[in-house]
């Protein structure tokens, strides 16, 4: 099964109601961003790290940036980096840019940045470059429960 039928059957068995779109292949926050006809902020932009020798999560509003500072005082780490495009494989079968913002459908745990639930609308590739969902921050929070913090600059 893949990445986008997992995301589609764990979000219908929750009863956690979202939209699909399918549109031409988008790799950056701003061609999706485009296509999908949405403010660049509503987009959750998925990171995947290592703090330390772990890797894990973030997510974040696409129009920001990951602060390193706050995340490794967050976590209590020393080191902090971008997993490479081959980890990032390996731990989830996808290229970057595809990547749902549920680290729980690969094993990592996933750290949400406060502004998003701030948001009534999130919009993310969900794990194909040409099918983007869009649903409620609040429904996310819900179906991934991901712990919140200021993650984003």
């Amino acid at each position: 099964m893949t990445v986008l039928e997992r995301l589609a059957r764990r979000l219908d068995e929750q009863a956690i109601p979202y939209q699909r779109f399918e549109h031409e292949p988008v790799y950056t926050s701003e061609e999706a961003a485009r296509v999908r006809g949405s403010s660049l902020a509503s987009g959750a932009k998925a990171l995947i790290c290592k703090a330390d020798e772990q890797f894990v999560m973030f997510v974040i509003p696409a129009d920001r940036k990951l602060a390193n500072k706050s995340v490794r005082r967050h976590l209590g780490t020393r080191q902090l980096r971008f997993a490479t495009a081959d980890e990032v494989f390996e731990l989830t079968g996808l290229r970057p840019g595809s990547i749902p913002p549920f680290g729980s459908l690969f094993g990592l745990k996933t750290y949400c940045d406060e502004r998003l639930a701030e948001l009534g609308e999130i919009n993310f590739n969900a794990g194909d470059h040409c099918v983007s969902f869009r649903m409620t921050a609040s429904d996310y929070r819900r179906s991934e429960q991901p712990e919140m913090g200021w993650f984003a600059d």
